[in-house]
C-alpha cells in the first residue's frame, strides 16, 4: 500500500469521525498524529511539532485576551451602547449595529469569544425590544464569521494562512491586510440580512430566554425594602470619626439603629483600613430620625433625596455587588444565628438583609431555617469565590449579573490598553504574533486583571489541541506527495490552467468540507493542497491562501459547521434545515468575494 493511499485512508477516517461526532474531536485529532507516526509517514518529532508551533501559542493567548475583555465588563459596555443606539423602532439600525459590534469584537477576540459575549446581550435586546430571537441570533453569528476576516486575530485560520504564506517563501499576510477582503464580506452580510433576513429567518422564540439583569440592583433594593430602613452616611472632613478606628463608632446608644457596614470611599468595598477617613461611608439600618441624629452628632453627610439611588450605587458598582442566596435543606447553616450587618466568617461579605417567606426578618438576630434568603454584599471577587459554598444556593450567578449589569468594571481600561498595545505590535510587525500575545497575557496577570487559574480556564483547549494535533497532517501531505497529487487534480480541472477556476475549486472543496468538520481542521487539510496547486500553476500562493481563508469562514449551511452556529440553535429555536436557507445567499456572496475580488488585490 502506497504512502498516498495510507494518507488518504487516515484523512477519510478523520473526516468520518469528525462528522460522526461520537468521539471527542481532541481524541480524533490526537489519533491522526499517532496514526501518521505509526504508519511511518512522519517522525515522532514531526508528529508532536504542532504543540511547539508559535501559531498555536498565539491562538491560546487570544482566548486569554478575550476573557479579560469579558470579565472586566468591556463587552457589557459595548452591549449597553448597542442597546442605547439601536432604538426600538428601526429594524435596519438594530441589525446593522449588531453586525458592526460583533464583527469588531470578532476581529479582536475571535468568533467564539465575541458570540459568547454578545449572545446574552442580544437575547436581552430581543426581550426588551419585543423582537423574536430567531430574527437576531443567526445574523449575529454570520456577521461574526464575516468579521473574522477583518484582522489576523479574527480566527485561527487567519493565523494558519499567514504562517503558510511565510513558509511558502512569501511575506506573511499582515494584521490589517485581511481587512481589505473583510469589509466587503461584512457589508454584503449586512445587506443580505437587512433585505432578506425577515423572510428567510423564522419568527419564533427559543427554548430558553435570558433574564434581563439591567435593573438587578434596583430590583433587590426594592424587594428587600432597603430604601425604607437602610441609610448611607458619608464622613465629611470635619467629622469626629475621621482618623478613628471602626470600634470608636458606637451606635448602641442610638435607639433602634444597627451598623451594617463601613465602606471604603474609594473602592466601595468593606473597609479594611484600621482607621476611617474622609469619604468613607457608613451603612446603618433602623429609624430614619435616629439615623439623622447620628449624622448630626458626628457631622456626617445625610441626604434623603434620591437616597435609594445612592444606596443602590453604593452597594452595586464596579468593585462590589449584591448576591441573593437561599438556605437549602440539609445545609449546615440551618440553626445558626444571623443578623443584618453580620460579617461572614471569611471576613469579606456582609449580610445586608434576611427574609423568611418573602417577609423581612428585621434587625434582630434570626435562627436560620431552610428556605430563608439572605442578601449579601461584598467585592465581586469575594462573591465569586465564597458563594461556591454548597451550604447555600445562589439565586443568580454574580458573574452573570456583573457581566450584564456592570459595564467597564475594575480593570477594564487596563484590558483595553493591553489589547491596544498587542494590536499595535501585530499591525506594525515589530514583534512576532506569538510574542505579542504572550506579552499581552503576562501583562494581564501582572496587572491583576486575570490570575493564572483564570487564564487556564479562559483557553479553549479543544481548539488549541485540535490545531496542534492536526498540524502534522499538513507535513505528511507534503512529504507523501498527497498534496501535490490533489493539487494536480485541481489544476487539471482548471480548464488548462485558469487560476480563477482553481480558486473556485478550492473554495468549493473548502466550503463543503467546512460544513461537516471544524473550519480549522479543514484549513489544515486544504492549505498544503492550495500551496502545491499554486506552485504547479506557477502563480502566487497569496490569492490561493486568502480564498481558502474566505471559504473557511463561510460556515453557514449547517449548525455543526462551527461551535457558534450550534451555540444559537436552542436560544433561537432554529431547526437544522433553517441554516442553509439563510446561509446559501451568504455562501454565494463569499464565493464571489473569494474567487473574483481576492485576485484583484492579491495578484496571481
Amino acid at each position: 500500500m502506497s504512502d498516498i493511499t495510507v494518507m488518504a485512508a487516515i484523512i477519510l477516517a478523520a473526516i468520518i469521525l469528525f462528522v460522526w461526532n461520537r468521539i471527542p474531536v481532541i481524541v480524533v485529532a490526537m489519533g491522526v498524529g499517532l496514526a501518521l507516526y505509526a504508519t511511518g509517514l512522519v517522525t515522532l518529532n514531526q508528529a508532536l511539532s504542532g504543540f511547539g508551533d508559535p501559531a498555536v501559542m498565539f491562538i491560546a493567548t487570544l482566548f486569554v485576551i478575550s476573557a479579560a475583555l469579558d470579565r472586566t465588563g468591556v463587552t457589557a459596555w459595548a452591549g449597553q451602547m448597542l442597546i442605547r443606539g439601536a432604538g426600538e423602532e428601526s429594524r435596519t439600525r438594530l441589525l446593522v449595529l449588531i453586525a458592526l459590534l460583533v464583527a469588531l469584537l470578532t476581529a479582536l477576540i475571535s468568533v467564539n469569544g465575541a458570540v459568547a459575549a454578545l449572545l446574552p446581550v442580544v437575547m436581552v435586546m430581543a426581550l426588551r425590544l419585543r423582537r423574536k430571537p430567531s430574527q437576531l441570533l443567526m445574523p449575529l453569528v454570520f456577521s461574526a464569521h464575516a468579521g473574522s476576516m477583518l484582522a489576523l486575530t479574527g480566527t485561527p485560520v487567519n493565523v494558519l494562512v499567514s504562517e503558510a504564506a511565510a513558509d511558502a517563501g512569501m511575506r506573511a499576510i499582515g494584521f490589517f491586510e485581511f481587512t481589505i477582503v473583510g469589509i466587503p464580506l461584512l457589508l454584503g452580510t449586512m445587506a443580505i440580512t437587512v433585505l432578506f433576513g425577515e423572510k428567510l429567518l423564522p419568527h419564533r422564540s427559543g427554548e430558553t430566554m435570558s433574564v434581563d439583569f439591567g435593573r438587578h440592583a434596583t430590583t433587590l433594593v426594592e424587594q428587600y425594602g432597603l430604601q425604607k430602613g437602610l441609610f448611607r452616611l458619608r464622613l465629611r472632613a470635619t467629622s469626629s470619626l475621621v482618623g478613628q478606628p471602626a470600634s470608636a463608632l458606637d451606635v448602641a446608644s442610638w435607639e433602634g439603629l444597627r451598623l451594617v457596614a463601613i465602606h471604603d470611599g474609594e473602592s466601595g468595598e468593606r473597609l479594611r483600613r484600621e482607621t476611617m477617613a474622609e469619604g468613607d461611608f457608613l451603612l446603618v439600618s433602623g429609624d430614619g430620625e435616629e439615623a439623622a441624629r447620628l449624622a448630626a452628632a458626628h457631622h456626617l453627610a445625610f441626604r434623603l433625596e434620591n437616597s435609594d439611588v445612592e444606596l443602590r450605587d453604593s452597594l452595586f458598582n464596579r468593585n462590589s455587588g449584591l448576591a441573593e442566596v437561599m438556605i437549602p435543606p440539609r445545609s449546615e447553616m440551618i440553626g445558626q444565628t444571623a443578623f443584618q450587618g453580620m460579617v461572614t466568617e471569611s471576613g469579606d461579605l456582609v449580610v445586608i438583609a434576611i427574609q423568611r417567606g418573602g417577609v423581612d426578618a428585621g434587625v434582630e438576630p434570626v435562627t436560620l431555617q431552610a428556605g430563608d434568603t439572605m442578601l449579601l454584599q461584598g467585592s465581586w471577587k469575594a462573591l465569586d469565590v465564597r458563594l461556591a459554598d454548597p451550604q447555600v444556593l445562589v439565586v443568580n450567578s454574580p458573574e452573570l449579573v456583573r457581566r450584564q449589569a456592570v459595564p467597564l468594571g475594575a480593570g477594564a481600561w487596563g484590558a483595553i490598553g493591553v489589547l491596544a498595545v498587542m494590536v499595535f505590535f501585530l499591525a506594525t510587525g515589530l514583534l512576532p504574533a506569538a510574542v505579542a500575545g504572550m506579552l499581552g497575557s503576562f501583562a494581564l496577570v501582572l496587572l491583576r486583571i486575570l490570575n493564572v487559574e483564570q487564564c487556564y480556564r479562559a483557553i479553549d483547549w479543544t481548539t488549541v489541541i485540535l490545531v496542534a494535533a492536526m498540524m502534522p497532517l499538513s507535513t505528511a501531505m507534503v512529504q507523501t506527495g498527497a498534496a501535490e497529487m490533489m493539487a494536480d487534480g485541481l489544476v487539471s480541472m482548471a480548464a488548462g490552467g485558469s487560476p480563477t477556476i482553481l480558486l473556485a475549486g478550492l473554495f468549493i472543496l473548502t466550503a463543503v468540507l467546512g460544513q461537516l468538520i471544524s473550519n480549522t481542521a479543514t484549513a489544515l487539510i486544504i492549505i498544503p493542497v492550495g500551496v502545491a496547486a499554486a506552485s504547479a500553476m506557477d502563480v502566487s500562493p497569496l490569492p490561493v491562501l486568502m480564498t481558502i481563508a474566505v471559504a473557511a469562514a463561510a460556515a453557514f449551511l449547517t449548525p455543526i459547521a462551527t461551535p457558534t452556529n450550534l451555540m444559537v440553535m436552542r436560544p433561537g429555536g432554529y431547526a437544522f434545515g433553517e441554516y442553509w436557507k439563510f446561509g446559501l445567499p451568504m455562501m454565494i456572496w463569499f464565493f464571489i468575494v473569494g474567487v473574483f475580488i481576492v485576485p484583484l488585490v492579491w495578484r496571481f
